[in-house]
C-alpha cells in the first residue's frame, strides 16, 4: 500500500511540473449522426447469456475517443431475457421502448424512454425485453486502481481541491 501511495504521489508531482500542452489529437473532432439513420449491424447476444426467447440485437457505432478508452453507440434489441456483462463503464439513455433490469445486488428498475442509467465496468445484470429497446451508450474503459488514484490526485493538485464537472 505504501507504495502505491508513494507512486501516487510521484506521478502526481509529475503531472504538476510538466508543462500542460494541448495537443490537437488526430482525426475527427466533430461527429453528428442522426440516431435513426446510422447504420446498424447485428451483434448476437452470447448464446450462454440468454434466459428466454430469442433477442436480436444490432449495434451503430457513432464515436471513439483518440484514446481508445471510450465510445459512443447505438444499440438496440428485440424482445427476450438475458444476461449482461458490462466490461467497461457504460452510461446508457433509452431512446424507444423499455426494459427491465435487475443488477446482481437485486435492484429493480424499468428503464423507460429519456430515463438514463449507469453500469459499473465488470458487473452482470439481466436485461429483459417486452417488445423493444433502443438506447444511446457511453463506454469508457476503467482505469486501474492506481492509475485512477494518480490521475484524481493530479487533478485535485491541478485544480487546487476543486472537484466535478467545471474543476
Amino acid at each position: 500500500m505504501a507504495w502505491k501511495m508513494m507512486l501516487a504521489s510521484a506521478v502526481a508531482m509529475a503531472a504538476r511540473t510538466v508543462p500542460y500542452a494541448v495537443v490537437k489529437p488526430a482525426g475527427k473532432s466533430f461527429v453528428a449522426h442522426a440516431s435513426d439513420l446510422l447504420p446498424m449491424k447485428s451483434t448476437p447476444i452470447n448464446p450462454d447469456w440468454i434466459v428466454r426467447g430469442n433477442p436480436q440485437a444490432r449495434t451503430g457505432e457513432h464515436s471513439r475517443g483518440h484514446d481508445e478508452a471510450s465510445l459512443t453507440a447505438i444499440w438496440d434489441c428485440t424482445s427476450g431475457e438475458f444476461r449482461w456483462y458490462f466490461g467497461w463503464d457504460e452510461t446508457v439513455m433509452i431512446l424507444e421502448g423499455e426494459v427491465h433490469i435487475t443488477a446482481d445486488d437485486g435492484t429493480e428498475r424499468t428503464l423507460c424512454t429519456g430515463d438514463v442509467a449507469f453500469f459499473a465496468g465488470g458487473t452482470w445484470a439481466s436485461w429483459r425485453v417486452d417488445t423493444y429497446v433502443r438506447k444511446v451508450a457511453f463506454l469508457r474503459k476503467p482505469f486501474p486502481k492506481p492509475l485512477a488514484i494518480a490521475y484524481r490526485l493530479r487533478n485535485m493538485l491541478r485544480n487546487g481541491g476543486n472537484q466535478g464537472i467545471a474543476a
